[in-house]
Formats: structure tokens, sequence, C-alpha cells
């Protein structure tokens, strides 16, 4: 679509503006076995603030989910229970009720149980800062061999770095506008920041490009919703990821989200992390705890001790905490 193609946006919810309004305005004459929906197809697409890849939208303000799915890719696990804590949806794309074939975190981390892509581009990129050859796959030919209900729609992570920063660019074959594309930019600009701080260097531009990008048509409620909230001039930036390389801390990270996933971990030692991934934590213990009842004051001071900027995701929390007590006194 050539109005759309090679445009700068400086927000996720300036992309999410811009392709929702277009997506409305199209056919819903494509089907198959998820439904029927509106294309795009070949865009093309630049975030020139990578940080601000959270929306701040009522209706698209899903910081919990795109966190819980990023951790399951840098746990570099497939595990279906992992993920369905997160977004229940999954369970429709697992063969066996247990794992997830065209999980990403496997094909970053070990790709055909030897491969650390990631690993290995750091060192090519740090070995040869400006070199072409900085690409992870994620899509790979066996996928069309057998059957399987979900593949990759990621194809390939390429790292550039030009002008000492450094750049992402994504292609994707296949792209749902409305639940894949905020998860896809959040997660996938995060890693472009992990692998900035573990080479030394600064950001640079996120780049998107998708060979079919859709809205299906039981999303169409939602996407006007959202269009109608009106135009979100000031972006939601979260703060830059601590100088230095972040594994240990992703580790750490990792093992509290084990935890309080789990319900062995029920507080967040403020001593054990940096302030930036303390608060991803306690986004994670915020999330447990709204799915009990009588949580709110915890959740409240919680969310007290944070960074304003997660305060607009916190808050439906609470209410959903409320809503919980009000039908238990019913």
């Amino acid at each position: 679509m050539a109005s759309l193609a090679f445009n700068q946006y400086q927000t996720l919810d300036d992309i999410l503006l811009a392709v929702f309004e277009e997506l409305l305005k199209r056919p819903f004459n494509n089907n198959n076995h998820r439904g029927t929906s509106s294309e795009i197809i070949g865009l093309s697409f630049t975030l020139t603030n990578p940080r601000a890849r959270l929306s701040r939208s009522e209706i698209k303000s899903k910081a919990f989910s795109t966190l819980g799915e990023l951790l399951w890719y840098l746990a570099g696990s497939n595990e279906l229970k992992f993920i369905e804590h997160y977004i229940e949806d999954y369970k429709d794309d697992s063969d066996d009720g247990k794992t997830l074939y065209g999980a990403y975190g496997p094909r970053l981390f070990n790709m055909r149980d030897q491969y650390n892509q990631f690993e290995n581009i750091t060192k090519l990129l740090t070995k040869n800062p400006l070199t072409r050859k900085a690409v992870i796959q994620l899509f790979d030919a066996m996928d069309l061999v057998g059957e399987h209900k979900e593949i990759p729609c990621t194809c390939t992570i390429q790292f550039l770095i030009r002008a000492k920063k450094l750049n992402m660019y994504v292609s994707m074959r296949s792209n749902d506008a409305y639940k894949g594309l905020p998860h896809d930019i959040f997660a996938f600009t995060m890693l472009q920041e992990i692998m900035a701080r573990k080479l030394g260097i600064e950001l640079g531009h996120y780049h998107h490009s998708v060979g079919s990008l859709h809205l299906y048509d039981e999303q169409v409620k939602q996407a006007t919703q959202f269009v109608g909230e009106g135009y979100q001039e000031l972006g939601l930036n979260m703060a830059p990821m601590p100088v230095g390389d972040p594994w240990p801390s992703i580790i750490d990270l990792l093992k509290y989200e084990a935890g309080i996933r789990t319900g062995k971990i029920s507080e967040v030692d403020s001593s054990e992390l940096d302030d930036y991934w303390e608060n991803l934590a306690k986004l994670l213990l915020i999330y447990k705890l709204s799915y009990s009842k009588n949580t709110q004051d915890k959740i409240k001071d919680i969310m007290a001790t944070m960074d304003p900027i997660y305060k607009v995701y916190i808050t439906p929390r609470i209410k959903k905490v409320n809503k919980l007590n009000q039908k238990d006194g019913e």
C-alpha cells in the first residue's frame, strides 16, 4: 500500500492509528481458517523511537501480556503453560496441548538444538560492526513440512549498525494488526535494546516489513474504538535500559517470573534488581495479584514505588480486583 509504505512514526500508537484507519476502510473479503479479514499487502514502516513501544490507549494498553511474551522468548521456552498464563489464546495453537511448535524462544537461542542465534549475532557485530550478515532466522524451510497449527509469522530479524547506532529490520510473512502487531513491536524493540546494550551502542530506528497485515472482522469494534479514542500526541517512552550487559539482570527477572507465576514468590526484593528491571518484576507480581480478591491495596502500594509511566497499565488491574470483590459480595 503505497500511502503507508516507508512512512516514519514516532510511537506505537502512531503506527496503530494509521494501520487501523486504513484497514477499516478496506473490504473484509479475505477468508481463511481464522475468519474474514481486510488486508494490506507489502507494508513497510519505521518506528523512529523504539522506546515508545507501549500504547497509551485504554483499549491497547497491554503491558502485561507483551512483557510475558517477551520473557517467554528470553527464557528460550516453548511451554504452553508458561505463555498461557499471559495469553490464553495460545492454547489454540498447540499441536500437543503442552508446547508451541512455532515458539520463537528456542529458535532465537537454540535453533536446531544447537545454535544460539542471538549470541552468534552479538559476536559477529562485535567483530565487524558494519557487517550486513547479522541476520536471525525464525521461519524455517522445515516449517512447511508436515502439518502444524501455527508456524512463525516472523521470517528474519536483521541488525545493522550505522552512525554508531543499532537499527533493527524485521521481515514478517503475516501479521495480525490488532493482536500481533503491538506485541511484536514491543518484543522486537526490547530485543533491539538488549542487543544495543550488549554492544555498548545507542538505539537507532526499528523497521517493520510485512507481506500480509490484516484485521479480522471480529476485531472491527475494538479497532474502531481505538481510532475513536483520539490521536495520541505524546508517546509513552520506557526508560532507557541500564548501561552494560543486561543478561545477568534478565536471568534474575526470569527467576522472578517463574516464581511469581507458580506462586512461589509473593514479593519483589528491591535490593536484587536495578530499578528498571525491578519495575518489570513488579508488573509481573501485580498481574498475578489482580486475579485474587482483596489485593487492591497491595497493588496500590506496589504501584506507589514504581515508575509513574506504568500507572496507566496498573489502574485497570485495580478495577479488575474491585469487580472480583463486588462479585463475591453479591
